[in-house]
């Protein structure tokens, strides 16, 4: 296919999406790790350089998926209305929901994984700038998610909750996806396993005590 460069706004973004279409595609079948800008160029049926057109990297790439990753995750959690019940239910019922709706989605999972460790290291200040802020937008919509379903958490108790929630998912996701190499060791010794990290649950249990505890030394 020969490439035609995109000459309007509307043609450049439609092939910005197009790009973020076929990464996100792409990492359903593989881990970040191991997509390539080669691999993408390829996939997207453009070269390498005609990508760098509309990213300046492979990172930036990823990073303006991840944002929309984020973004869908928020647009499905929005409808979800708030419960009634004590706290404590009202607490464990938010743990339940973000700690699902966060393992159904593999491939934000494994973007946030990637994020400060390898997504960062590869961009410019100004693309860190834009990726920033658009997180902390994101950021900003959690914290009023969480504070409707625990009002009681206040502002600056509920960005603390879902700050911890996102680091918990860092450290948890790549846990829960060990490498062959660990299967075979815990098939070997099974009393090994108990050393495999469940991801749902982890999460699950960071969010309640996290709530628990938040609330416990506003009272």
């Amino acid at each position: 296919m020969s490439f035609q460069r995109a000459r309007t706004d509307e043609q450049r973004g439609e092939r910005r999406r197009q790009i973020l279409a076929t990464a996100a595609a792409m990492l359903i079948e593989v881990p970040v790790a191991d997509l390539t800008l080669t691999a993408l160029s390829r996939r997207v049926c453009l070269a390498k350089a005609n990508v760098l057109r509309y990213f300046e990297s492979r990172e930036a790439v990823l990073l303006a998926l991840l944002e929309a990753e984020i973004a869908d995750w928020i647009a499905d959690l929005e409808p979800v209305a708030a419960s009634n019940g004590s706290v404590r239910e009202r607490g464990d019922r938010l743990a339940e929901l973000l700690a699902t709706s966060l393992a159904r989605r593999p491939v934000l999972c494994d973007l946030i994984s990637a994020q400060a460790t390898v997504l960062e290291r590869n961009i410019s200040a100004e693309t860190a700038l834009q990726h920033k802020r658009a997180v902390h937008g994101h950021l900003g919509m959690l914290v009023r998610l969480a504070g409707r379903h625990l009002p009681e958490l206040g502002d600056e108790d509920a960005a603390a909750l879902m700050q911890t929630v996102m680091l918990v998912a860092v450290a948890a996701w790549p846990g829960s996806r060990p490498p062959q190499a660990v299967l075979d060791a815990y098939a070997a010794d099974p009393a090994l396993a108990v050393m495999c990290v469940d991801f749902t649950e982890v999460v699950r249990r960071a969010v309640e005590v996290t709530a628990s505890g938040l609330l416990a030394r506003e009272s």
